[in-house]
């Protein structure tokens, strides 16, 4: 089984603050890691072809420094890794992102299974898989939380819902995105960082992919962010004076002329 995953490094949310001039994440500094759900793409991917064999590539959109994320990607287990890095590619929204994803697979070639993490922990979208599986022509099952069966024509998969599992058949070539109760990710080992340390990580521009210029990046987005802030806290402490009874009266009093009570 031949399989694709899809990977995006993001920022270390908990570490990002935004530039209140211009309205974008301040990178600059900010440790970047494999989108959480990646990694259990990743992970389903070593596990189906520890099953039946096969190939595990991993693709990444991104600038130079994506290198390190597919290199991780290596050492947990990945096969081969492409890289598409581009200027032209810079701004793309999640239609320009499925467009570019679409042509670097058609790129690489056959495949069984593509696999997407369920969304981006920056983006929050979840637009990206099944936008990528209606660009390929292949069917597709989004949040998916276990596989039951697999054959050289089809997949069983758990679907989650808001308050069930529901069994779905996807035909292959498909695709899946996953979310993080499919599995427990592993790290990587010893020898995997000795491999990716050594391996060569296939980098691809727009022409490479015979990309059309109108649909990628800020060109082929339709979506612009005009506008980022971050909600602003102010705090002011008071001291309640006198006796319990006093204070609990004025706290009372306080609270009723906020609404509160």
């Amino acid at each position: 089984m031949d399989i694709i995953v899809c990977v995006k490094q993001v920022p270390d949310t908990f570490e990002v603050s935004v530039n209140r001039e211009t309205n974008t994440l301040i990178r600059e500094g900010v440790e970047s890691v494999i989108n959480p759900f990646d990694l259990n793409g990743i992970e389903q991917g070593l596990r189906l072809k520890e099953q039946y064999g096969g190939m595990v590539t991993v693709l990444s959109m991104g600038p130079p420094q994506v290198a390190d994320t597919l290199r991780e990607a290596i050492s947990i287990g990945a096969d081969k890794a492409v890289m598409l890095s581009d200027i032209s590619f810079a701004g793309a929204d999640t239609l320009a992102t499925s467009y570019t994803l679409a042509r670097a697979v058609k790129e690489i070639g056959r495949f069984d299974l593509v696999i997407c993490g369920r969304q981006a922990i920056d983006g929050d979208t979840a637009h990206v898989g099944p936008s990528l599986a209606e660009r390929l022509g292949i069917p597709h099952i989004s949040c998916v939380v276990k596989i039951d069966e697999v054959t050289d024509k089809y997949m069983v998969a758990g679907r989650m819902t808001e308050d069930s599992i529901d069994r779905v058949k996807l035909l292959l070539p498909g695709l899946i995105t996953v979310s993080k109760g499919i599995n427990e990710p592993r790290p990587p080992s010893l020898r995997g960082k000795i491999t990716a340390a050594k391996s060569d990580i296939t980098v691809w521009s727009a022409q490479d992919i015979n990309a059309d210029e109108n649909k990628i990046g800020l060109k082929g987005s339709p979506t612009r962010v005009v506008k980022m802030t971050t909600p602003q806290h102010e705090r002011q402490g008071q001291f309640l004076e006198g006796m319990v009874a006093e204070q609990i009266a004025d706290l009372v009093s306080k609270l009723r002329q906020v609404e509160i009570l």
